[in-house]
């Protein structure tokens, strides 16, 4: 499998800020440089952004959380900007709804580029006078433009997907995956654990505080579950039987006629393709399903006799156990972890604080990482979050169990 992504932000103590800067915005732009200035403006659906909105976004946090508190002699590219490109910041003033994002044909791309370019002069005169107070600043810009990127590549495989061109963005030849050995189940004894962020570099405020969790004694899967055994969940039933469902799953698998991952299409009696960045390709039967909603994954689970991993549990398992296979780089993996705040966190003071915060509610946790997540989200502490219902991302999923301390 290729990976997008080869950079990081660990190094951010290294004397050349600027270089990582440099690459970290660069990588932003080779995302789509192989796409249309129509490509770049579409919104596909409610969930999804255009590319060129996430391109003057990620512009937009660099002007706002460092150039204007830090750099006296900064001048602001455009007021109307702070409305079209400000996400959720309540305490940044008002916004453009964001489902009226892809209707945004002004300012036009070469415009966006400009107040690129702009923002990234400016940057590279606050990087000339860097003072170390605004580092936490700096990192989370950085890590911020990170998650856009795997953003990008959500939304405009979303985007093609909705085209009978069925286009193709990533052209070089797709790698497969050798057949999978039956899962191995990997046994934790019950105990206390600590989980959470706890060293000094730089990490979600989710991430914290570290706090101690009591486990009770679980196995967990070496591997993730692949194309082939999904299509026998499909082929035996799983779509049509209630009785592997959570209601508000069900309503979905009837309201919006689910009957296989997002993207799947069947070609024949048993044959099925799946719509991805390299176009429309025959279905890999040993690769990670992906394209998975929490409540499609939770199905899965209960009709394999299993469950899915707690949060705390998938982390103790990450981090103590090296026989795990596909953590970081095939797909995000479900856990049946509601998204909600650690013991003892506290909303960080400002703007800065709306970041994960007030999105504790309603949603449910992955954790890993995919084939395009920047390498610097791949860490076991590392907190991604949806709802229940979406698809779109590249998810997966790794069973769990319930076992005894005699095992």
């Amino acid at each position: 499998m290729i990976h997008f992504f080869n950079g990081t932000v660990k190094n951010i103590d290294e004397p050349d800020l600027k270089l990582l800067y440099q690459n970290n915005r660069g990588k932003s732009i080779s995302l789509v440089e192989s796409l249309s200035a129509e490509d770049l403006v579409v919104q596909s659906m409610p969930d999804a952004s255009p590319a060129k909105w996430h391109l003057a976004h990620t512009t937009w946090f660099y002007e706002n959380f460092l150039l204007k508190p830090y750099l006296p002699t900064y001048s602001e590219y455009s007021a109307e900007y702070n409305y079209l490109f400000n996400s959720y910041y309540e305490a940044l003033g008002p916004r453009q709804n964001k489902l009226h994002r892809g209707l945004m044909t002004r300012p036009s791309l070469p415009d966006v580029m400009r107040y690129r370019a702009h923002v990234d002069e400016a940057m590279n005169s606050l990087l000339d006078n860097f003072r170390a107070d605004m580092l936490p600043v700096l990192q989370l810009g950085l890590a911020h433009e990170e998650q856009h990127q795997e953003l990008i590549l959500m939304d405009i495989l979303n985007l093609f997907s909705h085209s009978i061109m069925e286009p193709v963005y990533f052209s070089q030849p797709r790698g497969c995956y050798a057949p999978q050995e039956d899962i191995n189940w990997l046994f934790f004894e019950e105990g206390i654990s600590r989980i959470g962020y706890d060293e000094n570099s730089f990490c979600f405020d989710n991430e914290k505080p570290e706090h101690t969790v009591y486990l009770q004694p679980f196995e967990i899967a070496d591997r993730l579950i692949t194309n082939i055994e999904w299509q026998k969940f499909i082929e035996d039933g799983g779509y049509q039987n209630p009785s592997f469902w959570l209601s508000d799953g069900w309503s979905k698998v009837k309201g919006e006629k689910w009957t296989a991952p997002l993207y799947w299409r069947k070609e024949s009696h048993n044959k099925w393709s799946t719509f991805s960045l390299y176009g429309r390709i025959p279905l890999d039967p040993h690769s990670p399903v992906v394209h998975i909603s929490y409540f499609e994954a939770a199905a899965y689970a209960e009709s394999a006799g299993a469950r899915l991993p707690s949060e705390a549990e998938w982390e103790h398992a990450a981090t103590h156990e090296s026989r795990l296979q596909g953590l970081y780089h095939e797909a995000w993996q479900w856990t049946r972890s509601a998204y909600s705040a650690y013991p003892g966190f506290r909303t960080p003071e400002g703007a800065v604080g709306e970041y994960n915060g007030k999105f504790m509610v309603g949603q449910m946790v992955l954790r890993g990482g995919s084939f395009a997540t920047p390498n610097d989200h791949t860490r076991a502490t590392y907190r991604n979050f949806f709802s229940p219902s979406s698809r779109w991302m590249f998810s997966g999923l790794r069973l769990a169990r319930d076992t005894t301390s005699e095992k």
